[in-house]
């Protein structure tokens, strides 16, 4: 048996409006669903970005069809990498300036790749890197 891929990962933000404006609309990424005051989701890829209010999911059980799921929430700032492709770079840097998003750091990797890092309205680390840093098994679409 063998994992094969991360399904859906998630980071916390108690200002679910001010997630979804960056994740959707400087990141680019689909909105799935949302539910006031508790979450917002997002399609990446083939994959979920899940951003929980933890001010809600940590305190509270949710039920889904008689199933219990386990209140989950973190403080503080997590982190996330997007895989982009390296040509989109410099469209990248010019689309994070336009919407007022300082990059924090780039990284050019020894072998190989690089990433740029910035920070989400509720200061958790998003990075847009090239698949490159992980070797040639992944790829950006």
């Amino acid at each position: 048996m063998l994992i094969s891929g991360i399904l859906e990962t998630c980071l916390y933000a108690a200002d679910l409006v001010a997630a979804e404006r960056f994740y959707a609309h400087v990141l680019g990424l689909d909105v799935v669903g949302r539910e006031d005051g508790r979450h917002v989701f997002f399609r990446c890829g083939n994959g979920m970005l899940l951003i929980f209010n933890p001010n809600r999911t940590s305190m509270e059980l949710s039920f889904i069809g008689g199933a219990k799921i386990p209140s989950h929430g973190a403080r503080g700032p997590g982190h996330v990498a997007f895989a982009i492709m390296e040509r989109d770079l410099d469209a990248w840097r010019e689309k994070l300036a336009q919407a007022g998003i300082e990059i924090e750091s780039e990284v050019a990797w020894p072998q190989g790749g690089r990433s740029l890092y910035l920070r989400d309205p509720a200061g958790n680390s998003v990075e847009l890197a090239t698949p490159q840093i992980w070797g040639s098994a992944f790829r950006a679409s």
